[in-house]
């Protein structure tokens, strides 16, 4: 582990210090989760990475089950075992940050998360206030992303959707009541994964041809290790560990995802790990259907990029990607940055005598404004599966274009070979948006690469 940030910053020379230190140590993989509010552009983004996250099947199941029959699954790790199952009456406490306006004692209240209090925060105050139980409500923008926390009463929190359906029970008779059933763990969600509502999306605006995300993995309620103990976060002083949400919780399986890559094939590079990673996620659910958001609407490739990662399928992707250093630079120069800064990012002399446009990197998805017309590119692929091979392609989505591949088929005779195909993008509709797949498929394999086809 390499300290790189300070109590309010996270300087440049510390960061590229950690890397100094790391490569000394003969590191191959760097989980490095920093970030800030605004994009920089390359040669000023040394140590910055993007990335996304999405639920797990697991639930530390919390029911709030009203007067009226209905039940809404919410979470909650504090899961009290000798809590009655009588009902009790349910008031509405608003944010609950001005109970001492209403009677709450010995009832159950049902706040949002809107205000200046935290979730657990909320529930200090409805304790204090003499409450029996809370249901806590997501803000909007949260959908159905619930938290599991470490409440100090009986209290699950829901959905924002299910928040107001409970809201409309309340108005709906004089004497609602509910209760919370706590069901522990439960491995049953068959709407996982679902992206979070912190999941970054789409599109890197430093560079449109490069479709963003790349790929989504497991960053809601993860059981991580946690060195410190501050108020209202753990219940033990001594627990060594917290459930944690967030982009940075993502980071490390990824992390994890390659590290297991890079062991399992030492000679691959950084590129064809994440072609690997890329080209072989899943696109459904548990419940076999399209990966969602966090308003439970189909996610596109600006939100999962593509798809949810899939370590068992990554270790044998059939075919990959590849890009090596050097590749990168006519890439940059094609972004008109100027040789100082090209220099800069590279570490090294560069001058721009050649350049690419950035959606013709060799990259395993695509990117492609077609404001200015009809566009080729050029895809090379490396035989990394069986040695004889022939891979088919097959177009799924994209409406409104019209895609011409050229070849149809790729035949290999050898590991390692490389073979190249382009794919020319032609607008057929007004459409400003479109996205879809390619997929290359033989016998064992099934090679996919998202498309996102856009206007600017």
């Amino acid at each position: 582990m390499y300290r790189v940030c300070g109590d309010d910053a996270c300087e440049e020379a510390y960061i590229l210090a950690g890397f100094d230190a790391a490569i000394e140590d003969g590191v191959d993989v760097l989980s490095i989760s920093l970030g800030g509010e605004v994009v920089p552009p390359y040669e000023e983004s040394v140590g910055y990475v993007k990335q996304y996250g999405n639920t797990t099947d697991r639930k530390i199941s919390a029911v709030a089950v009203l007067g009226n029959g209905a039940d809404y699954e919410g979470e909650s790790v504090f899961q009290p075992t000798n809590i009655s199952r009588k009902l009790l009456p349910l008031v509405n406490g608003g944010n609950c940050e001005l109970l001492a306006r209403i009677e709450v004692s010995g009832k159950i209240v049902l706040c949002d998360a809107r205000g200046n209090l935290s979730r657990t925060g909320k529930g200090q105050a409805v304790k204090n206030a003499g409450a029996a139980a809370m249901i806590l409500m997501n803000q909007k923008i949260i959908g159905y992303t619930t938290s599991d926390d470490v409440h100090v009463l009986p209290a699950t929190s829901v959905s924002y959707f299910d928040g107001l359906k409970i809201i409309n029970y309340t108005k709906s008779t004089s004497a609602p009541v509910a209760t919370i059933s706590f069901k522990g763990t439960r491995i049953v969600d068959k709407h996982a994964p679902v992206v979070a509502y912190f999941s970054s999306r789409g599109p890197y605006t430093i560079s449109t041809g490069i479709l963003n995300p790349d790929i989504i993995g497991p960053g809601v309620n993860i059981i991580a290790a946690w060195n410190k103990t501050p108020a209202g976060v753990l219940t033990s002083a001594t627990s060594a560990f917290n459930i944690i949400s967030g982009t940075s919780i993502s980071c490390p399986h990824l992390a994890g995802v390659a590290a297991l890559l890079k062991s399992a094939h030492p000679n691959w590079s950084p590129a064809a790990i994440k072609s690997a990673i890329m080209t072989t996620a899943d696109l459904v659910n548990l419940g076999n259907n399209p990966i969602q958001d966090e308003k439970l609407n189909p996610a596109d490739p600006l939100t999962i990029g593509s798809g949810h990662v899939n370590p068992s399928n990554a270790n044998d992707p059939g075919l990959i990607y590849d890009i090596q250093p050097q590749d990168y630079v006519p890439y940059l120069c094609g972004l008109n940055y100027t040789d100082e800064q090209v220099s800069t990012i590279v570490r090294r002399k560069v001058h721009c005598t050649a350049s690419i446009a950035e959606a013709e990197l060799n990259y395993p998805s695509f990117s492609v404004n077609l404001g200015s017309g009809a566009q080729t590119y050029t895809r090379t692929v490396t035989n990394v599966g069986e040695a004889n091979s022939t891979y088919t392609v097959q177009v799924i989505g994209v409406e409104g274009v019209v895609l011409s591949i050229k070849p149809t088929i790729l035949k290999f005779s050898a590991l390692n070979q490389k073979v190249s195909y382009q794919v020319t993008f032609k607008r057929s509709t007004s459409a400003d948006i479109s996205q879809g797949y390619i997929k290359w498929s033989s016998t064992k394999y099934s090679v996919r690469s998202p498309i996102l086809v856009f206007k600017l």
